[in-house]
């Protein structure tokens, strides 16, 4: 006779717990820098590795090639400016978290230059106040 002392709740419950627990373990074994290759930039703030990743850079946003706020010849110089600087090359990349739309949230390092941090001294991109606090970096840039 199998003995289930679990309710429905409590293993959702489980199960949430056990991938907050895997994901913090995740990046807390990789919270260092690694290398990868850049395939290519969507735009200013969203590139592909060669293995597929999708990358979501953390703290900064660059403007849209489309929507209803898009600025589309700005977000091409974004996106043109970042693929001539990283694309087909290795970069060390901090992974910080998943967004919701599954991409990787991460600071990209290009000799040691923070990219993002780059790009928003070069008036490029701006700081994403709402997550501003994953970069160490960008607390300076904030307007209190």
């Amino acid at each position: 006779m199998k003995v289930n002392i679990f309710k429905n709740s409590d293993k959702n419950l489980l199960k949430i717990l056990l991938v907050y627990l895997l994901s913090n373990l995740y990046f807390s074994v990789f919270a260092g820098t690694q290398k990868i290759f850049i395939k290519s930039c969507y735009d200013g703030d969203t590139c592909t590795s060669i293995s597929g990743e999708k990358i979501r850079l953390a703290c900064i946003d660059t403007p849209e090639i489309r929507g209803k706020r898009a600025e589309p010849e700005k977000a091409q110089y974004v996106r043109d400016y970042l693929n001539n600087l990283i694309s087909g090359k290795e970069i060390k990349i901090r992974r910080i978290t998943y967004d919701r739309y599954g991409r990787t949230v991460a600071e990209l390092y290009k000799d040691e230059k923070n990219l993002q941090k780059h790009l928003v001294d070069l008036g490029l991109a701006k700081v994403y106040k709402k997550y501003a606090y994953q970069c160490k970096w960008s607390k300076n840039y904030l307007i209190n």
